[in-house]
């Protein structure tokens, strides 16, 4: 198994909620659709109650084996940031896991540095919907 380079981590109270979260749920996982409702919002589901299509991009799996999908047309503007899942206060969307808690995951993001556009040119393509399920 190749070792990627890491694309998306979480922050340390985005882990404590994600534990709490398959502890009382069980597997999870994340999208991030860039739909209209929730912007930069990354929304938190039971595995398998979200179906993947072959356009999501699958960045990489977070707190061990969760895994974080994005769609690709979402990609395309993230493709050179790296990204941070945080928990902030407040109502995120109904369709969230996290919802209940009175808190909301939200990405936060950096420009890649040149070693890691380096690094990512060199691997090969992201796993899809296609190539996979969540």
């Amino acid at each position: 198994m190749t070792v990627r380079t890491g694309r998306v981590e979480l922050t340390p109270a985005a882990e404590e909620l994600l534990r709490r979260l398959t502890g009382n749920h069980g597997p999870v996982m994340f999208h991030q659709s860039g739909g209209c409702c929730d912007g930069s919002a990354p929304m938190c589901y039971l595995r398998g109650e979200f179906r993947v299509g072959a356009s999501d991009v699958l960045l990489g799996h977070v707190a061990g084996d969760t895994p974080f999908w994005m769609s690709a047309d979402q990609f395309a503007y993230w493709s050179h940031t790296h990204l941070t899942v945080d928990v902030v206060p407040g109502r995120g969307s109904g369709f969230s896991l996290e919802a209940p808690e009175g808190v909301r995951f939200l990405l936060r993001s950096r420009l890649l540095t040149d070693e890691e556009l380096r690094r990512l040119d060199a691997e090969p393509p992201l796993p899809d919907g296609a190539d996979h399920s969540a």
